[in-house]
């Protein structure tokens, strides 16, 4: 069974047309308007990853440094959802499902957190926008913060959102989706070298493949992690699921702490930076 994908909704062409007049500066906060792009629910892949792209594309155009996250999940986006045409899971459609409801969790922060509600905006997307846009972090920082927050936060909130049930066959969809993200590790580098940080390609070939084996180990444990707990969030009562909701943004919160330790050293932060620019 394969997951049919949907033209392009008015809705999604309108914000298409709209990029193209290039980054228009929000009248409340001087930012990036990204409202178009956001305000809305995903309606399925496709119209997730075009509307991330788009986002992206604005983002990065404004040297806004929150596209840094987005260059990364953009294309992990667009790489599960080719997928769903193949053979590699057994259910496209609730993959499909998953990837959606995932991308959702991304934008119900980042459009709270664009209205200024941060009472709604989870720990560690809080700390992962206001990094990103004070400028002050390493490429490869705004990139973990955000793949921290996403993995650690949102993902085992996407799964209770797509239901994991029958258990097993949900299970080894969930874990074959690592076979993708383990084949982009290099893809993803890349890219944030291409567009951000030069130095990173010297870096990573200096590393050989312990970085990637690393980054695929520590994602892998990520991921590992939100399963479990979405199935604390299908089983529990409401006393269990609040707990695991405030388990989910502690762990991550503190996660993306350790992330931004290195910005905070003296004289650190420098030095990783011009590895960076190198």
């Amino acid at each position: 069974m394969h997951t049919a994908t949907r033209p392009l909704t008015p809705r999604t062409l309108r914000a298409v047309a709209a990029s193209y007049r290039g980054a228009t500066p929000s009248p409340s906060t001087g930012r990036v308007d990204l409202s178009d792009l956001f305000a809305d629910p995903y309606e399925d892949p496709l119209d997730a990853e075009h509307r991330l792209a788009l986002a992206e594309r604005r983002l990065y155009e404004a040297d806004d440094r929150r596209a840094v996250f987005l260059t990364v999940y953009g294309a992990v986006t667009a790489r599960v959802r080719r997928d769903l045409r193949g053979d590699r899971f057994a259910d496209p459609e609730w993959v499909g499902r998953y990837l959606t409801a995932f991308a959702n969790r991304y934008r119900l922060a980042l459009a709270a957190y664009e209205r200024g509600e941060r009472e709604r905006v989870p720990r560690a997307w809080q700390l992962a926008f206001d990094a990103a846009l004070a400028g002050e972090t390493l490429v490869a920082q705004d990139a973990l913060l955000g793949i921290n927050a996403h993995v650690v936060h949102d993902l085992a909130l996407a799964l209770a959102d797509a239901g994991i049930d029958p258990r097993p066959a949900r299970r080894r969809d969930h874990d074959a989706v690592n076979a993708v993200l383990a084949e982009l590790v290099d893809v993803e580098q890349d890219l944030l070298a291409t567009r951000y940080a030069p130095g990173l390609a010297d870096l990573d070939a200096a590393g050989g493949r312990l970085d990637e084996q690393a980054a695929f180990l520590t994602l892998a444990e990520g991921r590992d992690w939100a399963w479990h707990c979405a199935v604390a969030l299908a089983d529990g009562g409401p006393l269990a699921r609040r707990t695991v909701r405030w388990l989910l943004d502690r762990v991550a919160d503190g996660a993306g702490r350790l992330v931004l330790a290195p910005s905070r050293a003296a004289g650190v932060r420098e030095r990783l930076a011009a590895l960076e620019r190198a």
